[in-house]
């Protein structure tokens, strides 16, 4: 039961680590097309 916890545990951890980076990846590509040199 333990060992089911702690790999719940972790799961959850790793979602809200990836959540984070999707969102920051996100944010990087649309500040870059809004300032992209128009041409």
């Amino acid at each position: 039961m333990k060992k089911l916890l702690v790999a719940a545990l972790l799961a959850g951890v790793g979602y809200v680590v990836y959540r984070a980076y999707t969102d920051e990846r996100d944010d990087r590509e649309l500040w870059t097309e809004v300032t992209d040199d128009v041409e």
